[in-house]
């Protein structure tokens, strides 16, 4: 994911000046290149997150487009007062982007796991809130905050879909992507952890059980259409997302059903449950020690379908 965000950045650097990236004292293998070729669009604000906002939003009111990258909770939760103040209620055009989504760096422990991120960023009104799952939607993603207006946060993973990404569809901020058809039960997901619903759904179609597994990159704005739909046509909707219970992205959907009137026949969401991890491991470990993986979503499906 990191990849495809940082060719699509060059693009755009190379053909717009006013394309600036700032970073917080990290990356230098991974931004040798970009530094280079445009030196004059390339800021290292340091460990100084708080300050990295500060910078964005002065150069983003003399009209620069400005995107921030820095790893998990660093250039969130960090700088939360900066980013509501200076960022978002001046609807300045800096689009922020977490590298390390949920679990990614689960090695480094607690400090390093972006588990509550989305639960906060999409409270902040205003704020443009985009979590791919593939390298294409990571693409995509990239180039249409970039046109957007207002302040936008992009979360990438280490994890990623791979069978989805060659797919042509047309990429729309507040749109769902359908990854598999069916009719049984709606399975919503964003980021890499969308590949365990995939798992899930093909051992279930093994069993006779049809799942629709969509990527709801978008989380805010949110797909409502797909959403009703979802109500409408199959037996229930189960979320499964890297991030708190709280908040996240089946509490968004939670929200819109309710407010629209949807009645889902079964709902279920599958996430970190209102707790921090006091261990550490690999991305895929901490998947499976909090049960956010294919065999918890096959349980799940199995037992609405009961």
């Amino acid at each position: 994911m990191r990849t495809a965000f940082l060719n699509v950045l060059d693009n755009l650097a190379s053909n717009d000046p006013d394309v600036i990236l700032i970073t917080g004292d990290l990356g230098y293998s991974v931004f040798d290149d970009f530094e280079l070729k445009y030196p004059n669009q390339y800021i290292n604000a340091g460990v100084a997150e708080q300050n990295m906002i500060g910078i964005a939003s002065g150069l983003a009111l003399e009209g620069k487009k400005i995107f921030i990258y820095s790893i998990g909770n660093f250039p969130t939760l960090r700088c939360l007062e900066q980013i509501r103040n200076d960022a978002c209620y001046h609807e300045l055009n800096i689009n922020i982007v977490a590298s390390g989504g949920g679990f990614s760096y689960g090695g480094l422990g607690m400090s390093h796991h972006a588990t509550e991120d989305i639960s906060i960023m999409r409270s902040l009104p205003g704020v443009t809130l985009i979590v791919p799952s593939t390298a294409w939607e990571v693409t995509e993603a990239t180039k249409a905050l970039y046109k957007h207006k207002g302040v936008g946060y992009l979360r990438i993973d280490k994890s990623i879909v791979e069978s989805y990404a060659e797919k042509k569809q047309n990429f729309s901020i507040g749109q769902a992507n359908l990854l598999r058809k069916g009719s049984d039960i709606t399975i919503f997901s964003s980021g890499g952890i969308l590949n365990e619903a995939l798992i899930a759904s093909e051992v279930l179609l093994e069993k006779g059980i049809e799942c629709r597994v969509l990527s709801l990159c978008s989380i805010k704005p949110i797909d409502v259409n797909a959403i009703r739909l979802a109500c409408e046509q199959t037996n229930g909707i189960i979320t499964i997302e890297e991030n708190n219970l709280s908040g996240g992205l089946g509490s968004a959907i939670a929200e819109v059903c309710m407010d629209n009137n949807f009645r889902p026949r079964n709902f279920l969401r599958i996430g970190l449950k209102d707790e921090y991890s006091a261990i550490v491991g690999s991305q895929q470990f901490l998947k499976n020690y909090y049960n956010l993986d294919s065999e918890m979503v096959i349980n799940s499906v199995m037992s609405l379908m009961k």
